[in-house]
């Protein structure tokens, strides 16, 4: 290996040539997962979705290849020199590519430059966008009684290309299914071509955009016809074509088009850490998800409190959990004073729901109680004639509903102690309540009193009548923030009937449904 610049070999990571998939999140490679979760540096393609840089450490450095200078020529040296200079520093790097590296994404010119200059790399297979597109699209490739072939196709060959340019005649009488990527530009091209060459005018084709993705669509024509239509439709890039006569089966196989919240825009406004489960199980259903934290959980800026009570944790017979964070910052404060779960002796647990209850047991923990309705009433009904004359340490966020507290402290003693702080965040994306203001978000989730009243503090009066008149849906979790919510004069278009995450998405699609006369 070539060390004459930067450390020593031994101390050099290979770059990662990660292929990101067509879009969907949950097609990311198990092995692409890995490599981002250690990366120090992530250059990324720009139609790579910001969701999959999550699963970088915050700590990593995140550039766009778009982002480097230069015209587009010189802006790919600039990321082979970006990748070479980051490795030779002894960083982790992952050079994150749409699709596939190696199915039109130049992952082979990257890699040969890589070579040249002694730095060694891996390749992580990603879900190229052919795949992609017609698994989603209803679009097989390959089929017994339509093509035992398939042929990928670039529509956008190297200007100057010199040989091996392609050969429309062949391709014209290929017996299989062609994929054309990159050729929507270039269509009137590509469609002429094919006819040229003795293409059949009705043969069956597809154009697909956006695909794997709540925005995808489809344009269905014969050959012929299908510049046309793909003009009428105005559809863009991103999209690739399959021609061939599998694509005829479409209209039997179509499946992703049809999920319940197939095309609408949800905005998730849980904080981002605790946003992935509930953004993938809407992607799962076909939405456009944007994510937009309107409260943060923080460190506390004062732990003297806690730490007495950590230290005095023999002396309560009951600890009660009231969210998903409570349970991690008790647990890692715990840790940091360098005790361990034998600190909790035989203290009770109690947890307010499933989502705390399944954090407790992250630590090999069984919650003792868990009320039959997932809120601060029902666990205080639940917990009152257990506590009785004993002493109670409930953890929780630094400001929130005191109900709980008062309501066991009539037959308890009750300490309440702060385990971290709940703050309004501090950048709100403008452009998502700019959508909220005209209308282009659907729906919005409110897990949360505090998240809800964070959200309308910042909405304008666009925005506000959007939502009183029914082009915009608050879906809620629970009749303490629906309240919340109408305290506020906006309405709320749902209610999960179950104070959980999951029950609010199902809210949702019933909400959906009914609109839609489903």
């Amino acid at each position: 290996m070539n060390t004459d610049v930067g450390l020593p070999s031994a101390q050099l990571h290979p770059v990662a040539l990660v292929g990101a998939g067509p879009g969907n999140p949950g097609l990311l490679t198990l092995r692409a997962v890995e490599c981002l979760a250690q990366a120090e540096l992530v250059l990324y393609d720009r139609l790579v979705p910001d969701c999959l840089l999550a699963f970088a450490p915050e700590t990593a450095k995140f550039i766009c290849g778009e982002e480097l200078p230069g015209c587009h020529p010189e802006r790919i040296h600039n990321i082979h020199q970006r990748l070479i200079d980051a490795a030779r520093a002894g960083r982790r790097v992952v050079r994150l590519k749409g699709g596939d590296p190696f199915i039109f994404g130049r992952g082979g010119e990257e890699a040969e430059a890589l070579a040249e200059a002694g730095v060694e790399y891996e390749i992580v297979p990603g879900v190229t966008a052919a795949l992609g597109a017609a698994a989603y699209a209803g679009l097989p490739l390959t089929h017994r009684s339509y093509a035992s072939a398939v042929a990928f196709v670039t529509g956008h060959e190297r200007p100057d290309k010199t040989h091996n340019p392609l050969d429309w005649a062949a391709l014209a009488r290929f017996p299989g299914t062609l994929v054309v990527y990159m050729g929507v530009a270039r269509l009137p091209n590509v469609v002429g071509n094919l006819l040229a060459n003795g293409m059949a005018t009705d043969t069956p084709t597809a154009a697909v955009h956006w695909a794997t993705t709540g925005r995808q669509r489809t344009i269905e024509s014969p050959l012929s016809g299908l510049a046309a239509a793909v003009e009428a439709a105005g559809l863009k890039a991103p999209a690739l074509l399959i021609i061939g006569a599998t694509a005829a089966l479409r209209p039997r196989l179509s499946w992703f088009e049809k999920r319940p919240l197939f095309g609408k825009r949800v905005l998730v406004t849980r904080p981002r850490h605790q946003a992935g489960d509930m953004v993938r199980q809407l992607e799962q259903l076909g939405a456009i998800v944007s994510v937009m934290p309107t409260v943060e959980v923080k460190e506390l800026a004062d732990y003297a409190p806690l730490d007495r009570a950590l230290a005095n944790l023999a002396s309560y017979q009951w600890l009660v959990f009231t969210s998903v964070n409570g349970v991690h910052f008790f647990m890692r404060r715990l840790r940091h004073r360098g005790r361990d779960l034998r600190a909790l002796g035989p203290v009770r647990l109690a947890v307010i729901g499933p989502a705390t209850a399944d954090a407790l047991r992250e630590y090999h923990l069984e919650p003792d109680l868990i009320p039959p309705e997932y809120r601060s009433e029902s666990l205080a009904t639940a917990l009152k004639e257990r506590v009785a004359g004993q002493r109670v340490l409930l953890a929780r966020a630094d400001r929130g509903r005191d109900l709980l507290r008062e309501e066991l402290s009539h037959a308890a003693e009750v300490e309440q102690i702060a385990v971290y702080s709940q703050v309004d965040a501090v950048e709100i994306d403008l452009e998502l309540l700019e959508q909220i203001s005209q209308g282009h978000i659907d729906y919005i989730t409110l897990t949360s009193s505090k998240i809800a009243e964070a959200l309308i503090r910042t909405l304008d009066p666009a925005a506000r009548r959007r939502i009183r008149a029914g082009d915009v849906k608050l879906v809620s979790i629970s009749p303490v923030t629906s309240a919340a919510i109408r305290k506020l004069d906006l309405p709320v278009a749902a209610e999960a009937d179950e104070y959980t995450t999951a029950k609010v998405v199902d809210a949702l699609v019933l909400l959906a449904r009914n609109a839609s006369g489903g």
